[in-house]
């Protein structure tokens, strides 16, 4: 999952200093709620209990500010599911199950896909750096033979991403299943997403 970002942050005072945390963990909500354009310093300063003056002390824009929010969160993302690229159902799973449980992070990704797509990203960007490592994890367990030669590993990645996500990036489908489907509970809504993943890339046996 990509998100370019800008790089334009000024150096951050003493690690000891609590006020980055409190702007970060502010904007991140303002972000969530109302995207990058709609999104208002002001507001963010007075969550953080600090002023904008010292928001822009710590990041030189609003950009500046959501790419390191965005930062974090695809780094906090990457921890919490950890790819085994011999069981990409259980990969999926996790997926699932982080952003069922914080939907407002799923929003914070899509609203910079949709406000910055056209922002370039460089070779040292982390996000691409961490998505390349992935593909060339999948290309080494093909290499194995433990994962259909056939498929592209960038294609792999993509679409087991698609399908983790598929009820976050969907809440109106959500809601449908809700009152819809045979089994509404988020547990069924899991275990079609794990299946689905295991029927195109089975665990490694």
């Amino acid at each position: 999952m990509s998100q370019s970002r800008d790089s334009g942050q000024t150096a951050a005072p003493a690690a000891a200093d609590t006020t980055r945390e409190r702007i970060l963990a502010a904007a991140m909500e303002e972000f969530a709620r109302h995207g990058i354009a709609g999104a208002r310093v002001d507001r963010i300063a007075k969550l953080a209990k600090t002023s904008k003056e010292r928001v822009y002390a710590y990041f030189r824009s609003k950009d500046a500010l959501y790419a390191a929010v965005a930062a974090r969160e695809y780094d906090v993302i990457a921890e919490a599911t950890q790819i085994d690229p011999t069981d990409l159902p259980g990969y999926a799973g996790r997926l699932f199950d982080y952003f069922v449980a914080r939907p407002d992070h799923h929003r914070l990704i899509t609203w910079g896909r949709l406000e910055l797509p056209g922002t370039a990203t460089g070779a040292d960007d982390p996000t691409q750096a961490a998505i390349t490592r992935k593909i060339d994890l999948l290309r080494q367990v093909q290499q194995a033979g433990q994962l259909d030669p056939a498929w592209d590993p960038a294609d792999v990645l993509a679409l087991v991403n698609q399908i983790a996500t598929t009820w976050a990036s969907q809440p109106e489908l959500s809601e449908a299943a809700a009152a819809h489907a045979v089994d509404p509970t988020t547990a069924a809504r899991r275990a079609a997403v794990v299946t689905a993943v295991e029927r195109l890339f089975p665990r490694a046996r």
